[in-house]
């Protein structure tokens, strides 16, 4: 492959017309925005995809985007791991669009969905909150819950990973349907 490892968005924007650029954000996140002629393909189900990306990178480069980089880099590392080249975009869709670059947004596309850091921020919140007040109300062990979302929170930071946003990425509003994912891999074949 003759892209580094990350790309910068004035680099991506250059080469946008001979890259093969996949979108590992939620389906929702995607309808919010995204690279003009980005495919989108969550992260969690890239393995499935890999027989078509690695049929992509034939073609050409593979550039991988999330919202902040941080998703399209272990995306990247589940292709390495499986003999596939790409590059990530540093610092993801909100970089792309700080710097003033376009985001294509889809027609038709009803509602944006909240991006994942957006929702797992509220998550936590929410159930520290929640944790915190059936400590007063109910019994001091609920606050445990509390403490159990901040060493979730700490683990988070440490290991650059997010086990709730694993979880949220399963709820409907968040995952493709299978139709849609299919004609995303036949458009990936058909690149």
């Amino acid at each position: 492959m003759t892209t580094p490892t990350a790309l910068a968005t004035d680099e991506a924007r250059a080469r946008l017309h001979e890259l093969t650029v996949i979108d590992v954000r939620t389906p929702g996140e995607y309808a919010g925005g995204h690279l003009p002629g980005a495919l989108n393909i969550p992260l969690d189900q890239i393995r499935r995809a890999l027989p078509d990306i690695r049929h992509a990178t034939d073609r050409g480069d593979v550039l991988v985007v999330c919202a902040s980089g941080v998703r399209s880099l272990n995306a990247c590392k589940i292709l390495a791991e499986n003999g596939i080249a790409a590059a990530t975009l540093s610092g993801g869709t909100s970089a792309w669009a700080a710097d003033g670059h376009e985001l294509h947004r889809p027609q038709g596309a009803s509602r944006a969905t909240w991006g994942m850091e957006r929702q797992v921020r509220l998550s936590a919140g929410v159930t520290v909150l929640l944790g915190l007040l059936l400590g007063l109300v109910v019994h001091p062990a609920f606050q445990l819950i509390s403490a159990g979302i901040a060493a979730g929170l700490v683990f988070s930071a440490l290991t650059n990973t997010c086990g709730m946003a694993a979880v949220l990425a399963k709820l409907p509003h968040n995952r493709p349907r299978t139709a849609d994912l299919d004609n995303t891999l036949a458009a990936l074949r058909d690149r």
